[in-house]
């Protein structure tokens, strides 16, 4: 245990020393639809930023396709979508999560979430981080402070791709409306895209198992969700906690009482339904402007004995 606090501790340290976000340009239009009233069929397509560069990034995309999913189904069944690789994409704008993922891991593994994300409406970008995911020849942890820069690399190219003629997404991608969500460093991550100076266009944050770092939740004020369990042995519920206290405007924290690092994003598993429901609200409200989302998050949040919420500063009912 002392060894494992001692690894959070220093991804603590290591991530400290993140620069600023260096943002692309806010000069875009704003794109408004309201969200969608059913789950879609999802897509799923990779792609490489920076191929040739020092540091490729490998990204996995899940994607909102045709046809939209029959009226009865619903993004809380247990085995949930079945992702069709290169699908026709949904007629649209959507919004986009970019979704960074743990040591030691890959974006697959977090399908049963992000997978679930766009079909409920949102385009979900993962880039595989290149010297922390599973299989990492030159695995180093002191390479999660270069990630926040590499989810802006990613803004940036996606921001492009939206514009380039051919490319299946082109027009497809509400770019002034990101969210930024990650498991574990890949929480720390996220944390680490909102500096000082970050573009208006990153609207909102999910910190899962993570916590916040020097100089995070500075510059234009986002929503924050937090999700932490409440027996993490990696990153303690105090360090999650801790970012939650520390962050600027509207935040939430849902806690898992007993549960550590990540059992809760396994179909199926105890509290799993109230995390999907919970993040999908969220983002619902914060990138679609959906606000029967943001009122019905803490219903749907809350399972006695499973899962706690504590909010600050949320706007439900106005």
């Amino acid at each position: 245990m002392r060894v494992q606090r001692l690894v959070a501790a220093l991804l603590v340290a290591l991530v400290a020393g993140c620069g600023p976000a260096v943002a692309a340009t806010d000069d875009v239009p704003s794109f408004r639809r309201p969200a969608p009233p059913r789950p879609y069929a999802v897509g799923v397509r990779h792609f490489v930023v920076d191929p040739d560069g020092s540091r490729p990034l490998p990204v996995t995309v899940w994607y909102p396709a045709e046809p939209a999913a029959p009226p009865h189904a619903t993004v809380r069944e247990t085995a949930g979508p079945v992702p069709w690789p290169d699908a026709p994409v949904a007629a649209g704008r959507f919004p986009v999560v970019v979704y960074s993922h743990g040591l030691h891991s890959l974006p697959d593994l977090h399908a049963p979430l992000t997978a679930r994300w766009a079909a409920a409406g949102f385009v979900v970008a993962a880039p595989t981080y290149p010297r922390t995911n599973l299989g990492a020849r030159d695995f180093t942890r002191a390479d999660v402070r270069n990630q926040p820069a590499d989810g802006w690399r990613l803004i940036r190219h996606l921001v492009r791709l939206d514009a380039r003629p051919g490319d299946p997404l082109a027009g497809h991608l509400a770019v002034d409306r990101f969210a930024a969500a990650g498991h574990s460093a890949g929480g720390f991550t996220t944390a680490g895209m909102f500096t000082s100076g970050h573009s208006r266009r990153l609207r909102a944050g999910i910190v899962i198992a993570g916590g916040g770092l020097a100089g995070s939740f500075a510059g234009p004020v986002a929503p924050l969700l937090f999700v932490h369990g409440g027996a993490d042995p990696i990153v303690p519920e105090s360090v999650g906690r801790a970012a939650y206290h520390r962050s600027l405007g509207p935040a939430a924290f849902l806690g898992l009482p007993g549960q550590g690092h990540g059992e809760y994003l396994t179909p199926g598993r105890p509290g799993f339904a109230q995390v999907l429901a919970a993040t999908t609200d969220f983002l619902r409200w914060t990138l679609y402007d959906d606000r029967r989302a943001r009122d019905r998050l803490p219903a749907d949040a809350v399972l006695p004995g499973v899962t706690t919420l504590t909010t600050r500063a949320l706007p439900v009912g106005r």
